[in-house]
């Protein structure tokens, strides 16, 4: 199923609106990590790359929010992602892959990740989600 903009550009207000709750990154980010531990893991291996562990937590949290977008757009949340289903993702370069199957997708990480590496993760992760969905 591929997503609009309208679908993606939805999901990302709803969260703009909510993050003057301080918990409510919190919630997604835990939220995140306990229902998708393999790719919270795989995230996390890469912090060195990534600049630490701030920047680990605002690569989960941008997964959790294109999740969102998945579980909005095709009436149910994600599967937990495999490692089998990470290293699938992980083929090729990621971000330009997604720009052919999930163009709003990529589009939202292209305008809202600033770091490359991050910008490759949330790809992944993204078409992870697409292929489980």
């Amino acid at each position: 199923m591929k997503l609009t903009n309208e679908q993606v550009a939805e999901i990302v207000a709803d969260a703009s609106k909510k993050m003057s709750d301080p918990n409510y990154s919190a919630v997604m980010v835990g939220g995140f990590v306990q229902s998708q531990t393999p790719a919270a893991q795989f995230i996390g291996a890469h912090d060195q790359e990534l600049g630490g562990a701030e920047s680990v937590v605002n690569v989960i949290f941008h997964c959790a929010l294109v999740s969102a977008c998945f579980a909005r757009g095709g009436g149910r949340t994600p599967r937990t992602l495999s490692y089998e289903d990470l290293d699938s993702a992980a083929r090729g370069k990621p971000l330009d892959n997604l720009a052919k199957i999930q163009p709003a997708v990529a589009d939202f990480i292209k305008t809202n990740i600033e770091h490359p590496m991050a910008q490759e993760l949330v790809a992944m992760i993204s078409l992870a989600f697409d292929q489980v969905t």
